[in-house]
Parts: structure tokens; C-alpha cells; sequence
């Protein structure tokens, strides 16, 4: 059982682990021993989660969602099969408790009578500028 937050908890059954070879220099260790790890994560699917969790996992998560809303995390960064699988673990944990987190409401204000003055000043600024760049007359 995976505790993300009071309310939600993501049983074992859920999450499957592939160990797999990891990229990059490691000398002959590399060759022969299987410490990355890519945890799936059936997120669309997922009892644990409710739909705007979901939505907004889908959102933070990017090109780390399948089309099938299978969450892919892959991690090689030790060179401990162990440590890999937690890191895994905590950064899916973090990402659920992002997408938990609903954004705030904007709420529209008005531009202030200085802000537009200012606007406008800069505008004016600017049009001279430009019409100032026409050709030059020859009156000699």
C-alpha cells in the first residue's frame, strides 16, 4: 500500500516494476546487472483516484502518460536496484500530491487609470521613433 494523503492510497496491485539495464558509464557492473527501474502506474484506471485528480495528473504528468493513462516513471539514477525503486515510488507519491492540489481561481482586475496612461505614453514613444525613420530629405 502506497500512502499519497489522508484520502488516497494506491494499493500494490496497481503499480507494476520492470527492472531493466541502465544507460551510461558503470564499467562491467552495467553490462550484467539490472538496476534501473520503470514503475507503471494504470492512473486513467485507478480506483484510488478521483476524475479532477486524474485530469490534472494527466496534465503534470505530460509525455510520462500514455495515451492509455498508464503513468511511466523510470529511474536509473544509483546504481542500487532498492534505491531506484524508492525514488521511483516518492516521485510518483509527489506527483499524485501535485495533481491533488487544485490551482487557484484567478480573479480578473482592471488595469489601473496610471497602467493605461503609461500604455499609451509608451506608444506614443514609440510611434515617433518609427516616424522619425522615413527617408531624409536633400534641401541642399
Amino acid at each position: 500500500m502506497l500512502r499519497v494523503t489522508d484520502d488516497i492510497q494506491i494499493a500494490d496491485w496497481e503499480l507494476t516494476e520492470q527492472f531493466v539495464r541502465s544507460s551510461g558509464p558503470g564499467g562491467q557492473n552495467v553490462n550484467k546487472v539490472s538496476t534501473a527501474v520503470e514503475l507503471r502506474f494504470a492512473a486513467g484506471s485507478s480506483p484510488a483516484l478521483p476524475p479532477p485528480v486524474k485530469a490534472r495528473l494527466r496534465r503534470l504528468a505530460g509525455r510520462r502518460m500514455t495515451e492509455d493513462g498508464v503513468l511511466v516513471l523510470q529511474v536509473d539514477e544509483t546504481r542500487s536496484q532498492a534505491r531506484n525503486r524508492e525514488i521511483a515510488r516518492e516521485r510518483l507519491v509527489e506527483l499524485i500530491r501535485k495533481a491533488t492540489a487544485a490551482p487557484k481561481r484567478r480573479i480578473a482586475t482592471r488595469p489601473t487609470l496610471g497602467s493605461k496612461k503609461r500604455r499609451l505614453q509608451a506608444k506614443a514613444v514609440r510611434g515617433q521613433v518609427k516616424a522619425l525613420r522615413g527617408r531624409v530629405d536633400d534641401d541642399s
